[in-house]
């Protein structure tokens, strides 16, 4: 008798949807704010069980390290955005835009 995972389910309609916000909230200098929508990706995709948790994961881990260095670091910057150098920015949009296309191929393929 052979036994296999439960087969991955679609991605939500929800977790799209802050998918896609993740970018345009650090793009619009809400940085920090876009810790809601990053939570909202990380539990759908684990909850899911989809190839997407590895994206979202790394999206976590990328929003988290900025956040320790932001507040453990010897900055004077009043929030996450005025904090982030453009190259971080982008970095962190990238990242972002990634894991909406890596969302929207999840779903596209019904896993």
């Amino acid at each position: 008798m052979t036994t296999t995972a439960a087969p991955a389910r679609r991605t939500s309609t929800t977790t799209l949807v802050a998918a896609g916000a993740v970018p345009v909230l650090i793009l619009g200098q809400f940085a920090f704010l876009s810790a809601i929508p990053i939570a909202v990706v990380l539990a759908g995709a684990l909850r899911a069980r989809s190839p997407l948790r590895w994206w979202a994961s790394g999206l976590a881990a990328v929003y988290a390290a900025l956040v320790g260095t932001w507040l453990l670091g010897p900055s004077s910057a009043p929030s996450l955005s005025k904090f982030l150098s453009p190259v971080a920015t982008g970095v962190f949009a990238a990242a972002g835009i990634a894991v909406a296309v890596a969302a929207v191929v999840s779903r596209r393929r019904g896993r």
